[in-house]
This record gives structure tokens, C-alpha cells and sequence, in this order.
């Protein structure tokens, strides 16, 4: 009996937290912008997305990320960097897995046509990619989502 009691207590708290983190952060707009290729920090990048979506919550969060550069390593699977002018290529499958986990909760990734054209990269060989990823510029794809009211996010 206690341990009902426990968890009924448990769960009121945790779906007490959801309705205020709801009234607190309220509706968001961002956009996350990746353009390095350090796998480290590419994977913080998604940690700190998840993180967002945690406190937030899906419903009430809009989210982009936009890859230029040397960003676009982070959707890049080894097999796939040769050819390319790229050093590294970071779409390994732990890293598939946390985007498609972002993916599955409506984060959207979009891509730079400059950068697949600058880095001699097809489109076909990116993870999870298709034509309607892809934005004609990556940092005016920043600024259009900014002048939109995105809040712009640098990890």
C-alpha cells in the first residue's frame, strides 16, 4: 500500500511539473544552428535539443536546426566521406539513433544546397536526408527564421 501511495504521489508531481513547465516556457520557436564538424559538440548539440524538448515540451516547441559547413558532418556516415571534401564524417549509428529520436518528436534538420555543392556531397548519401530538407543557404536560412521570430541557439 505504501508503495501505491508512493507512486501516485510520483506521478502527480511529475505531471504537476509538465503543466508548469507548459504555463512557464509556454509556445517557443527556435532554431539551432550547427556548422562545426567536432563530434563532441555535435552531440551536445542534440543533447541540449532533447534537453529542450524535455523542458518544453513537443507540443509547445517548434525547432529547427540548420547545418552549413562543416555542420553538415553530423548527418555525414563514415562510409560516405569519401569524395566529399570533408575531414570528417560523424553519422555514425548512435549519432542516427539521437536524430532519429529528435526527428520522431518533430525537430526538423535542414540543410545548406551551398554547402552539399561546396563539399561535393549528394544529397542521397546524408542520413535521413530528402529534397525537402534542404534550404538554398544555411546562414540566410538563420536569418529568415530569426526575422520569422525563431530565437536563434549556438551550442
Amino acid at each position: 500500500m505504501k508503495h501505491l501511495y508512493v507512486s501516485l504521489v510520483a506521478a502527480i508531481l511529475v505531471i504537476g511539473n509538465v503543466a508548469i513547465a507548459d504555463d512557464y516556457y509556454g509556445k517557443q520557436k527556435v532554431v539551432y544552428h550547427i556548422n562545426g564538424d567536432d563530434p563532441k559538440a555535435q552531440a551536445g548539440a542534440l543533447g541540449n535539443i532533447q534537453n529542450h524538448i524535455n523542458a518544453v515540451g513537443k507540443e509547445n516547441l517548434d525547432l529547427k536546426v540548420v547545418m552549413h559547413g562543416n555542420g553538415l558532418t553530423l548527418l555525414l556516415p563514415p562510409e560516405a566521406l569519401e569524395g566529399t571534401k570533408f575531414k570528417a564524417a560523424n553519422a555514425t549509428p548512435e549519432m542516427q539513433a539521437k536524430i532519429s529520436g529528435l526527428k520522431d518528436q518533430g525537430i526538423q534538420f535542414q540543410i545548406c544546397a551551398n554547402t552539399l555543392k561546396g563539399k561535393n556531397v549528394e544529397l542521397d548519401a546524408l542520413y535521413d536526408a530528402s529534397k525537402e530538407d534542404v534550404v538554398p543557404s544555411g546562414v540566410a536560412e538563420l536569418s529568415r527564421l530569426q526575422q520569422m521570430g525563431y530565437t536563434y541557439v549556438k551550442p
